[in-house]
């Protein structure tokens, strides 16, 4: 039986790889963050299966990660920790370098310090973000980076680190870099499932209006669930090598916020330009999306559209298994069921407190 060690594990794509795993034979230990909080909704019920197992651990401390790494000893790491979102990113530089960067090095280091640099395999979760400023159409592995933000500059550390390691150290190391890739496990702070929540509590009368910022911004999204497959796809490879994971189709903010309301049930009619532009319902004449300047980052990515040719020829992964469509309508039948659920909690409840003579 083999052992994969997952940073990251509470996260939406440690939640599916270890589905994935468990489901290939795999003993599944995870990387969490000791917290008074419990934030572990993604992997709740994978707790208490024989063959899934968590650790104490953290990215910023060298001395949890040898303990943890040294315990397990693990055949396959995935580093899927990280401080993930952008925006975040330039309020936080110096923390999303600690743990992008540096964290990266750590696990690298560990795994030397337990003498595991012959037999462990690892991956890297690398990004799109890479690119930044692009610099050519579509992205491939030998598409120059240009990052522009802390979290890109900081993630390609952890890329060249992992590289370095490769090469200096003849370790298996790799990276996928990942473009975008949603799933109804996505926090919902991201463009993705903010629309996908937005459109199911606008559909129900929960809300009435959806901010957003670029809506010309481009994006090459997948479902994460497809995705981690890949990831194992590339740690089975005979040599280490570096793959981009996309499905080699682009939309528009807008286009995923066209198709969110309209499987929710309203149809927009998108007019004015920039930040004048607004999505107004069809059905009724009310602007429900409209654009925040609050949304547009300091130096914005616009142009993101990754070419999955080597994965698919080299690996034999499927970049379309989920198409754009079918990912969208997938995240909205689920929030559109999440948001029903929770008017009928608030029903009940107010049911209760009637009954009690709480509220008259």
């Amino acid at each position: 039986m083999k052992k994969a060690l997952i940073t990251g594990v509470t996260g939406q794509d440690g939640s599916y790889l270890s589905e994935f795993l468990i489901g290939r034979g795999y003993d599944v230990h995870g990387v969490i963050r000791r917290s008074s909080v419990d934030f572990r909704e993604r992997i709740a019920h994978l707790e208490g299966q024989p063959r899934f197992h968590l650790h104490y651990g953290d990215l910023s401390d060298t001395s949890s990660l040898v303990k943890v790494i040294g315990l397990v000893r693990p055949d396959e790491i995935y580093n899927l920790a990280a401080q993930s979102h952008v925006q975040v990113s330039f309020d936080s530089p110096e923390y999303t370098a600690d743990i992008d960067a540096t964290g990266v090095l750590r696990i690298l280091e560990a795994v030397r310090i337990t003498g595991l640099a012959d037999t462990c395999r690892i991956y890297q979760a690398s990004t799109s973000e890479l690119y930044g400023k692009v610099e050519e159409v579509p992205q491939s592995e030998t598409t120059p980076f240009h990052p522009y933000s802390p979290y890109a500059v900081a993630k390609q550390y952890g890329f060249w680190i992992t590289k370095e390691y490769r090469e200096a150290y003849h370790m298996f190391c790799c990276s996928g870099i990942l473009f975008n890739h949603e799933s109804e496990r996505r926090g919902e702070t991201f463009v993705t499932r903010k629309i996908t929540l937005a459109a199911a509590r606008i559909a129900q009368g929960k809300q009435e209006k959806l901010l957003l910022g670029n809506l010309s911004s481009l994006r090459d999204w997948g479902y994460a669930k497809d995705y981690v497959e890949c990831m194992w796809l590339i740690l089975q490879h005979e040599v280490p090598d570096d793959f981009v994971i996309a499905t080699g189709v682009q939309h528009s903010v807008r286009e995923f916020a066209t198709l969110a309301f309209r499987h929710a049930g309203i149809e927009l009619e998108w007019t004015g330009e920039g930040l004048d532009e607004k999505g107004i319902n069809k059905a009724n004449g009310k602007v429900v999306v409209e654009v925040s300047p609050d949304f547009y980052r300091p130096t914005d990515v616009v142009n993101l559209w990754g070419d999955p040719s080597k994965a698919r020829r080299e690996l034999g992964w499927n970049p379309q298994k989920t198409s754009f469509e079918e990912l969208v309508r997938i995240m909205v039948d689920h929030d559109m069921k999440k948001v029903a659920k929770e008017q009928a909690l608030e029903h009940i409840n107010l049911a209760e407190y009637l009954e009690k003579g709480v509220v008259k």
